[in-house]
């Protein structure tokens, strides 16, 4: 019944955190702010071999991540013969930077329900991703173009007649614009203006996306026309829209239009006005505290826990770490993170301390606030950073941790100059020490526990560069008789074991893959979400590491300031375990426990499978196109070359 009552306090407290926000009931009813899907289309051929089809499925979404997210538009493909798989993904022009991110991990997220089919395809209000076994990226319309028209009708006889011929204007003029996107508006005397947009994937030519959004055009005239207030034309190669509402204006311009995009204009606002949401958390604690409706136990329930904490040894007051951080002074901060901001602090007593500060610019960030105050205070280790504390009676809530004067391990080991610091024993005591860290929470600690964001950045370093895992906001726990968790992905694309990203079946084996993704980076000095761009093979980080290994030349890879400070052996071994905790399949990863008594042991070790990489030619490489393993895929047309770079890193949904 405890545990019942911890729950629904959690849920409530995270509903109240995205009202304040929102600043409207209404939103947080909703508890939604992801992009609207309007279709999707999975195809009905199964994978021959799912388990090698998902890796590819994983790899291409990943090399498409970061020129979406840049760009608004990337292509890849990885894989061959049954298990090829060909991605494109794109964001419509007058999505920000940061609503294609937002659209794009939600097409992340929910694409992958395909699976195992060898395609699929979803549209979002605002992007689009699809994959298969093909290379469609020339193809404009196909069987499976659709037609959505919204249930809001307008009645004006002069609509239909204005919404046709700004359709037709827009569709006209796409082709011949820049990105092969246009758009444009439209009003009647005796009609409510209309607004349009057409827009083509960037790996068409000039004439396909013509004949595209005339196809998408005369399906969404003749179908929604003349009485739906919105409607789109979704083909292979564009879509068309028109809606009563200027959907591709600006938030500013659009706020409070009741535009269907609402809910990523919240987070857009919440995110740049964060101090207003502040000031709406006090002012809205107090109202929902004296309102008597059905949610009046489930606040009574998070008004307790709040008062326990505040009555704990782990309180903290507000005003005490506003002073010692100089009021969020920017010459404090240490970092940034998905989830907040980090500022050194000194109290007043003369301790240092690390306060992190939470957005209030998505719901998840209060489940994320006591997801890691419970989680972290539960556990002690050498390896685990410490919390001292949280303040939850401010207007803002705040993390107290211990501070750590050397920051983060990817402060050091990627700059070439800082990296001198790190010889062979840190390097070698920060690979021991994290698996003991980890092996803590997989199986020694009260109660097991996923931290789900094992990289570089989240292992901190203290005087002496001793190993500390930090960030626990993404942690889960499992009870004794649980084997798995299903929950929604969450994570660091390029550290993510491919299982966890394409089934969301969450084991302790998606940390174990992590770590050995992060132990070849430690020993290599290299990042393995750059190594595709920086290779001069274009392959990525692994795929070298797996090639040099099979050949028996893994030391060429070792980074050049340890070859005088370690023997062939002993670099090799750590190789070897790095290898073994990444292999494709999870069951073959060994146990934490296990990688400790490895590291610390002479005893042979069993022979690694291939893990799961990518082995690509993008526009970045400079060997020969014939190179064995490679693929490379270029658009038609001149103006958009496709660029498959280096894998993702997603704060996605997620971070």
């Amino acid at each position: 019944m405890q545990r019942l009552r911890q729950r629904r306090a959690c849920g409530c407290l995270a509903a109240l955190w995205y009202l304040l926000v929102a600043v409207t009931a209404a939103a947080a009813a909703d508890a939604d702010d992801t992009p609207v899907i309007l279709a999707t289309v999975c195809g009905n051929t199964p994978a021959l071999d799912p388990e090698s089809f998902d890796v590819s499925f994983v790899n291409t979404l990943e090399l498409i991540y970061q020129n979406v997210t840049r760009f608004g538009f990337g292509a890849a493909a990885s894989g061959e013969g049954a298990d090829a798989v060909f991605g494109l993904g794109q964001c419509l022009a007058y999505l920000s930077p940061t609503d294609c991110q937002l659209c794009y991990a939600q097409c992340r997220v929910k694409l992958p329900h395909c699976l195992p089919d060898t395609g699929g395809r979803i549209y979002l209000d605002g992007c689009f991703l699809r994959y298969g076994q093909d290379n469609f990226t020339a193809v404009a319309s196909d069987a499976n173009d659709t037609v959505v028209c919204s249930n809001a009708t307008v009645s004006a006889p002069a609509f239909a007649a204005s919404a046709s011929a700004l359709v037709l204007n827009v569709t006209a003029a796409a082709p011949g614009a820049r990105d092969y996107y246009y758009s444009a508006s439209a009003a009647a005397s005796d009609a409510p203006p209309v607004y349009a947009a057409a827009q083509c994937w960037r790996s068409l030519n000039a004439s396909a996306c013509a004949a595209c959004v005339a196809s998408a055009r005369d399906r969404v005239v003749r179908q929604c026309l003349p009485r739906a207030a919105e409607g789109y034309g979704l083909n292979a190669g564009c879509v068309v829209r028109y809606s009563t509402q200027p959907f591709y204006l600006p938030a500013n311009a659009t706020a409070g239009s009741g535009s269907p995009n609402r809910h990523i204009i919240i987070v857009v606002i919440a995110s740049v006005f964060s101090a207003l949401a502040a000031i709406g958390i006090a002012f809205a604690w107090a109202k929902m505290r004296n309102r008597r409706n059905d949610h009046h136990e489930d606040m009574d329930v998070s008004s307790e826990i709040i008062r326990v904490i505040a009555a704990s040894h782990l309180s903290f007051k507000y005003e005490e770490l506003r002073r010692a951080t100089d009021d969020f002074d920017h010459i404090n901060k240490l970092g940034q993170g998905g989830f907040g901001s980090v500022y050194k602090g000194v109290l007043s007593d003369g301790r240092e301390i690390a306060v992190k500060r939470l957005f209030f610019n998505r719901r998840q960030c209060a489940e994320q606030f006591f997801n890691e105050v419970r989680l972290i205070s539960q556990v002690q280790h050498k390896n685990l950073v410490k919390l001292l504390g949280c303040s939850v009676e401010g207007p803002e809530s705040l993390l107290v941790y211990e501070y750590l004067c050397n920051t983060s391990l990817d402060h050091y080991l990627f700059d070439a100059f800082k990296k001198t610091a790190l010889d062979w024993e840190r390097r070698l005591e920060i690979i021991l020490g994290t698996a003991e860290g980890l092996s803590y929470l997989h199986n020694a600690s009260e109660i097991r526990i996923i931290h789900r964001d094992i990289k570089a950045s989240n292992i901190l370093l203290d005087e002496r560069f001793r190993p500390k895992i930090a960030d626990f906001g993404l942690a889960r726990n499992f009870t004794e008789d649980q084997s798995h968790l299903s929950t929604g992905l969450a994570g660091t694309f390029g550290y993510m074991a491919p299982e966890y990203i394409v089934h969301g079946q969450l084991t302790e084996k998606a940390d174990i893959y992590s770590y050995g993704v992060l132990v070849l980076e430690i020993i290599t000095g290299r990042k393995s979400l750059n190594s595709v761009a920086s290779s001069a093979e274009g392959h990525s980080l692994m795929s070298l590491i797996w090639k040099h290994y099979s050949e028996g030349t893994v030391m060429e890879l070792l980074d050049p300031n340890l070859r005088e400070q370690c023997t062939e052996e002993e670099a090799v071994k750590v190789f070897h375990v790095g290898l073994l905790c990444s292999q494709a399949s999870p069951n073959l990863r060994p146990p934490m426990w296990k990688v400790v008594e490895m590291l610390g042991s002479r005893a042979e070790l069993p022979r690694p499978t291939q893990p799961p990489f990518i082995n690509i030619k993008g526009s970045n490489a400079k060997s020969d196109s014939s190179s064995s393993g490679s693929s490379g895929l270029r658009s038609n047309s001149d103006k958009s070359p496709f660029s498959l770079n280096q894998l993702s890193v997603s704060g996605v949904h997620a971070r």
